[in-house]
């Protein structure tokens, strides 16, 4: 049990886990947003909010801490705050929103916009990223594993550490941040090592990875599951193996996030020996929101009390545009007022200097007393067109759905809206080597989906009027990320494509057509 063993030597122990698992929520969230308050009150942005105001309501009724701050502070987007505040912290401006200065910019995949974002990455953030991972690992007493497995090796999958500075700040991937702050105890077990985890392109990485492969005894991958998908067909590939158990005996658990893995799965398996233990992470750039808490869960446990205060937002017309763009009269509720079963946008005010930042993700609560969730979507990627309100989480169900019926595996998969006569229609694009009829395929997607979302079996009754469905090879999906700029890491394919980037994706694949 060597990693658990470090850990409790370095005298890191269940504390934290043990004071979220047993007490209230509201109460513990509460207390992250008093310190919060207390952290940042002397900052730019908190002087003209008057956090000292703020902090004032805490002794009074239960609930008036939470009304004088949704109603002192306004809620923000990426644009909004960055524009107000974090383009300051990007000269090396001190205690704008958050105390002392940044000094890390966490580069974001930006699906939802034309460009990656930047995204502070205080000292403070590290510090919490690093005690939830720590929670997590300990979380793993949980699950029947042999002690052995402790022992072995974590392949971490993940941006370049090799960060880019300009004389006042590094910026990257989050998880090339995080990789180039590992502690030194978690060095001994980390794959692939400093000096490949430096290498800025991502297909030499990916190649040096294959070469070590066989030199290393790998327990535990952690990824993004289709960049880990692509690098696991390498090493079979190069060693003429069977499965990538021939290579890593002991690889026993995958830990993922960014994407759900459920359309994955199938083309994913079919590089095992045996079954693996899947855990999901949500982490994002902003920070580390939750983790599969327990086995046989779908759900993730947020973290309550440790660098992160929540609000929610009910994902509907009322809160939210046509284009995802929250509406400034939102309503917005703490954790103790939402409902199981409800989607919901999250806000989030993070020791990182986020203030009632709108993060783009949209959850559903499975237990309102455990705060376990899933991920059902993105504000901005959704589509409805004529009413038909098909988020990514219809998407992802129905292609696991048709990947079974039709006995294929999906690599990737993206949809966007296009005009139909004077009507509407959607054009799925759909990254699978396996033979398989266009036509039976849209016939077989839309039939899940009209039994997964009821207002679309409606609309396909009325304005909704053509289904399209063109299979391509997957690579192409990968060819345009690159770029785009945005190949390996944590980046992701959007599951929907709006905007620019319909534009850029479609006129890719006619230049791609022209060369073939």
């Amino acid at each position: 049990m060597a990693i658990l063993s470090k850990l409790l030597k370095k005298g890191i122990r269940l504390r934290e886990s043990l004071e979220q698992e047993f007490s209230n929520p509201i109460d513990l969230q509460k207390q992250q947003l008093r310190k919060l308050l207390l952290k940042a009150e002397r900052t730019e942005i908190g002087k003209k909010y008057k956090f000292n105001a703020v902090l004032k309501a805490f002794r009074g009724n239960a609930d008036l801490f939470y009304e004088v701050f949704k109603t002192q502070i306004p809620i923000y987007d990426y644009n909004s705050i960055y524009e107000e505040f974090w383009k300051k912290l990007l000269d090396g401006k001190k205690n704008v929103t958050w105390s002392g200065t940044v000094q890390y910019f966490a580069m974001s995949s930006g699906t939802s916009g034309a460009s990656s974002k930047y995204i502070p990455v205080t000292k403070s953030m590290v510090k919490a990223i690093r005690r939830t991972g720590v929670r997590q690992i300990l979380s793993l007493s949980k699950y029947d594993l042999p002690d052995s497995l402790f022992t072995k090796g974590i392949l971490m999958l993940g941006g370049s550490t090799d960060l880019e500075f300009n004389g006042t700040y590094f910026s990257g991937d989050l998880s090339g941040i995080t990789a180039s702050k590992l502690p030194i105890w978690f060095q001994r077990f980390y794959k692939p090592g400093k000096k490949i985890s430096r290498n800025k392109n991502w297909g030499e990485k990916l190649d040096q990875i294959v070469v070590h492969a066989k030199d290393w005894d790998i327990g535990i991958i952690v990824g993004v599951p289709a960049w880990l998908q692509i690098l696991i067909e390498k090493i079979i590939d190069r060693y003429k193996v069977d499965n990538i158990h021939d290579i890593w005996p002991n690889l026993k658990i995958f830990v993922h996030g960014g994407v759900a893995f459920e359309p994955y799965r199938k083309g994913f398996e079919s590089l095992l020996g045996k079954p693996l233990i899947y855990i999901e992470t949500y982490l994002a750039s902003e920070g580390f929101l939750a983790y599969q808490a327990l086995p046989n869960r779908k759900s993730m446990r947020l973290v309550l009390n440790n660098g992160i205060f929540y609000e929610f937002i009910p994902f509907e017309e009322t809160n939210f545009d046509a284009d995802g763009n929250v509406k400034s009269t939102a309503q917005t509720l703490k954790i103790d007022d939402i409902e199981e079963g409800t989607d919901y946008a999250i806000l989030i005010t993070t020791c990182a200097g986020a203030w009632r930042y709108l993060i783009g993700d949209v959850v559903k609560f499975i237990s309102k007393e455990d705060s376990e969730i899933i991920i059902t979507g993105r504000t901005k990627h959704f589509l409805s067109l004529c009413g038909e309100h098909l988020s990514v989480d219809n998407m992802n169900k129905a292609i696991e759905l048709v990947s079974e019926e039709l006995n294929i595996r999906v690599r990737e998969f993206t949809v966007m809206g296009i005009p139909h006569q004077n009507l509407f229609g959607h054009h799925w694009y759909i990254g699978s080597e396996d033979q398989v009829d266009a036509k039976k395929l849209a016939k077989s997607l839309d039939k899940q989906l009209m039994k997964l979302n009821d207002d679309y079996a409606v609309e396909r009754k009325h304005a909704l009027k053509k289904i399209k469905v063109e299979v391509l090879a997957p690579t192409l999906f990968y060819n345009w990320m690159k770029k785009e700029g945005k190949e390996g890491g944590q980046h992701k394919f959007p599951r929907v494509l709006k905007n620019e980037k319909a534009i850029s994706w479609t006129e890719f694949l006619k230049e791609s057509r022209k060369d073939d």
